[in-house]
């Protein structure tokens, strides 16, 4: 999964989705993708289309998320979660799990501070601000 190409990042979630819905056996990480897209039943119709996961672009300007970015960044996250990294995380997580009831949200609001962490470090070509990461996610616990 770890590769600049596009392609053959995409051809991961597809394949993890079709596993899934064939009752395949699947790689851990397979088992990862297809729980987070389980969550995710707007992201179904265009897994089974390989052909449109493939090549289709996802642009802001056309007013489009990128499904696998927002798949990626759910990866990332419950890779954090699952290290405690950066530390406290782990428990900030269940914090806000708690205060909303619904872990899957949970992630969605954390993602909203990663995806600002990351623009800003891609932004000014630093590394990412993990203090600053964590400090917006605290700012979500009430």
């Amino acid at each position: 999964m770890f590769t600049n190409d596009r392609t053959k990042m995409r051809k991961v979630f597809t394949e993890a989705w079709r596993k899934h819905q064939d009752k395949l056996p699947m790689e851990p990480l397979e088992q990862v993708i297809a729980n987070i897209l389980e969550q995710h039943p707007e992201y179904h119709k265009l897994m089974k289309d390989t052909e449109a996961a493939l090549d289709k672009d996802f642009t802001p300007e056309g007013g489009q998320s990128n499904p696998f970015l927002h798949l990626s960044m759910h990866i990332a996250i419950q890779e954090q979660l699952s290290t405690n990294r950066p530390t406290g995380i782990a428990g900030l997580y269940q914090q806000i799990t708690q205060q909303i009831g619904d872990p899957h949200e949970a992630e969605h609001q954390i993602m909203e501070c990663l995806g600002q962490m990351l623009w800003e470090a891609q932004r000014a070509n630093r590394m990412p601000d993990e203090k600053g990461y964590l400090d917006a996610i605290k700012a979500l616990v009430r």
